[in-house]
């Protein structure tokens, strides 16, 4: 019998390559990619050890379970950070905040 690709290898593994990329849009977008990913990749593992002779690529499924694992991190710190910068600066703060980094950025480019 030939081998057949272990379904959502590969999308495992840009579900987890994706979800550490945009780990600096709030989490928003990273967080979910990266669970869906480590859920997948859950499955796909059980599959794979139900009857390993059958399927190829689970190399793809190993590597995009440690890129989720990793995204899920970091999304999940820099959610908290910013939540904890809401909770004690507010919006106006963050916004006051931003406005001077941009300031001293544009000072910093006449020099």
């Amino acid at each position: 019998m030939e081998k057949q690709q272990l379904p959502n290898s590969t999308l495992i593994l840009v579900f987890g390559i994706i979800s550490i990329v945009t780990c600096c849009c709030y989490g928003v977008i990273g967080l979910p990619l990266g669970i869906i990913a480590l859920v997948m990749a859950n499955k796909a593992t059980a599959l794979y050890a139900s009857n390993p002779e059958l399927y190829t690529g689970f190399q793809n499924v190993k590597t995009g379970k440690i890129l989720a694992i990793i995204g899920i991190v970091l999304n999940s710190i820099f959610l908290l950070y910013v939540i904890y910068m809401f909770a004690t600066l507010g919006s106006e703060g963050i916004q006051q905040m931003s406005e001077e980094l941009m300031r001293g950025m544009n000072e910093g480019m006449e020099q």
